[in-house]
């Protein structure tokens, strides 16, 4: 598929990315170049492969869903700018 300067002309506008006119030829030819590569991976025979999300199996390390030990505002709080009552102290912001 061959995209022409008028269809990536339009592709910019909609993507509302400023393209020089002198610059649409290239643009146009990198487009048709990107739709080809998509067309010969359309070609590749994927019957059967389990789709996957890393070249290598991966398995999401999982935790206990228990409650652990909090109770320990002072704790948390002793790195904060300002602390006041047990709470995290923020300036306020009005508009």
């Amino acid at each position: 598929m061959s995209i022409d300067i008028a269809t990536a002309a339009r592709v910019a506008q909609l993507s509302r990315i400023a393209v020089k006119p002198e610059d649409l030829p290239r643009l146009a030819e990198q487009l048709s170049d990107i739709l080809g590569f998509m067309e010969q991976l359309n070609e590749v025979d994927v019957e059967g492969v389990e789709p996957m999300t890393s070249v290598t199996p991966m398995r999401l390390k999982r935790r206990a869903d228990v409650v652990t030990d909090g109770n320990m505002p002072e704790k948390v709080l002793s790195n904060a700018p300002d602390a006041r009552e047990g709470f995290f102290a923020v300036p306020k912001v009005v508009e």
